[in-house]
């Protein structure tokens, strides 16, 4: 199961652990359950590229992305709900 936890306000996803198959669906679900102005820090083993695609096109204007760890390891990702 993934690593989640709350740090300083913002939910950590840490699906590193998780297989392949499953990430998007929880990363989606984890996304849609915030309010306008909450955020999430994705952790993840390669670099979501492809998730941030898809994220912006299935919710086009609803979402931020910071890089805040790029690899070459771990990547951070910070994703914020801008809009519903």
């Amino acid at each position: 199961m993934s690593s989640s936890n709350v740090q300083g306000g913002e939910k950590v996803l840490d699906v590193r652990e998780i297989s392949p198959r499953e990430r998007h669906p929880l990363i989606f679900n984890t996304f849609e359950a915030l309010t306008p102005g909450q955020a999430m820090l994705l952790v993840n083993d390669h670099d979501p590229k492809p998730l941030h695609y898809q994220l912006m096109a299935e919710h086009p204007g609803e979402a931020g992305w910071e890089y805040i760890e790029s690899g070459p390891e771990v990547w951070q990702v910070r994703i914020t709900r801008i809009a519903v």
